[in-house]
């Protein structure tokens, strides 16, 4: 391996959130063959406590020769091959905070262990063989999901679902090659190969490979978040619209324009997507140099959001300000909100024709955020990315790996039109088996294992 990750020798670190004055418990993890030997030199478990695997003693932390008290704590210990890593593995469970833990962190190093790399825990993990390369990715999905359906989809990933079928259509062009070879080696000895078997068996797999990577789009989607910026002139509510949807008084309202002069945000789940909400100034010509600065902001937001929400006043109707407005936004994704409806009939409202979607709100009543919400999903659809009820969702690394794979079984397919030797078949075969191996870990490079496993927290 690297010197990125150079995994040998006993590792350790924190492993739980560190906040000061915050959090009743902190983790310090420690694995490998020195892992029980530095337990047993700084903790002291009182009693006839027994010393086995998957046993919790407790007892107190002492430093070795000086014989301070640094915390009362629970240890953990689990030992080879029983263990996240399949190392001997020991975890201090102390007082949360932030002196505790550091402590017993300094003590471990002190005694023979080193500070671990950033996800060097799960990498000894991925190459002892307790977990394939996706279920490590999935691992660091289910820390970061943002929402209930990104952890679900996570926690699939993590049993298994995703390189079951990697490996099972890896395993089918194994099979595909075997029988090619066999016809190279012993053509003799073998009935003539079926071709159009052959040619069917690839355009199976192409096919499987093709909905897989469908699911790239939405689980970016899922991991990153739809980023919904609202934008309008000022006093048209967006500001009680954000208050609204996201049941909090984020922003300040009040009935003096140009209140809003900044970007304000608000974190919310939408048919179990991720939504950052960005409530922006509003957008009109200004001499208040700050307001200025607000509305060159709501700009830059409206031009980098996912998705558009145009806010205009019913009771004002559409006017030369929401026009200009619209020209600058209307080649983004786009949905106009109609606020106000208590006050007048959205009926009256001539908009421009081009918007396909239309929501009525009344947000200082609480009226249409369910219909802003479906009509969100629609966009989020209308893009080819499913919102909900998913069993899988590959990442950009493993959607790259299988569309090399697509790649070199549509040019074993045209070698197979222009009738080349069998030979020439084995070469793209063997790519494409090669790419669905880098999936799941079966065929992988260092590189790529820095690039993975260095986005990772420490203690994991």
């Amino acid at each position: 391996m690297s010197e990125t990750f150079a995994t040998t020798g006993t590792i350790a670190a924190i492993a739980t959130a560190i906040v000061p004055q915050q959090g009743s418990v902190g983790i310090v993890r420690v694995s490998g063959l020195e892992a029980i030997p530095i337990a047993k030199t700084i903790f002291h478990a009182p009693g006839r406590q027994v010393w086995e695997s998957h046993r919790i003693l407790y007892g107190y932390i002492r430093h070795p020769q000086t014989r301070q008290l640094v915390d009362e704590a629970l240890l953990l210990i689990m030992q080879a091959p029983r263990s996240y890593t399949r190392e001997d593995v020991v975890e201090f469970h102390c007082h949360g905070g932030i002196m505790a833990v550091q402590q017993v962190l300094q003590l471990c190093l002190e005694n023979g262990a080193r500070l671990a790399q950033p996800g060097e825990f799960t990498l000894r993990a991925f190459l002892n063989g307790r977990l394939d390369l996706t279920q490590a990715e999935s691992i660091a999905d289910l820390v970061g999901a943002r929402s209930p359906q990104a952890a679900q989809t996570a926690l699939a990933g993590l049993q298994g679902k995703l390189a079951q079928p990697i490996r099972l259509l890896r395993g089918q062009c194994l099979d595909i090659l075997a029988e090619i070879e066999a016809r190279i080696d012993f053509e003799e000895d073998l009935a003539p190969l079926d071709y159009e078997s052959i040619i069917s068996e690839i355009e199976r797999i192409s096919t499987k490979i093709t909905q897989l990577l469908a699911t790239a789009d939405q689980g970016e989607l899922l991991r990153t978040g739809l980023k919904v910026a609202i934008v309008g002139r000022p006093n048209v509510g967006k500001s009680s619209l954000l208050n609204a949807w996201s049941r909090s008084d984020r922003a300040i309202v009040t009935d003096l324009p140009g209140t809003t002069r900044d970007v304000v945000e608000s974190q919310l789940v939408v048919g179990g997507i991720p939504v950052q909400v960005l409530d922006t100034a509003g957008i009109r010509a200004t001499e208040d140099q700050v307001e200025k600065i607000g509305v060159e902001r709501s700009r830059s937001a409206a031009q980098a959001a996912d998705l558009v929400l145009l806010t205009i006043d019913a009771s004002a109707g559409w006017t030369t300000d929401d026009h200009e407005i619209y020209a600058q936004v209307k080649h983004r994704p786009l949905i106009l909100v109609i606020n106000k409806i208590d006050l007048a009939s959205a009926e009256t409202v001539q908009y421009p024709r081009d918007i396909n979607q239309v929501v009525k709100t009344a947000v200082a009543q609480n009226q249409g955020i369910e219909a802003l919400e479906t009509a969100i999903l629609e966009q989020v659809q209308a893009g080819k990315i499913q919102a909900a009820d998913m069993d899988l969702a590959i990442n950009q690394r493993q959607a790259a790996a299988l569309v090399k794979a697509k790649t070199s079984l549509e040019q074993v397919q045209e070698t197979i039109a222009q009738q080349l030797p069998l030979d020439f078949w084995t070469i793209d075969l063997r790519g494409a088996i090669y790419a669905l191996g880098e999936i799941t870990g079966e065929e992988v490079t260092e590189s790529v294992l820095d690039r993975i496993f260095s986005r990772f927290c420490i203690g994991k």
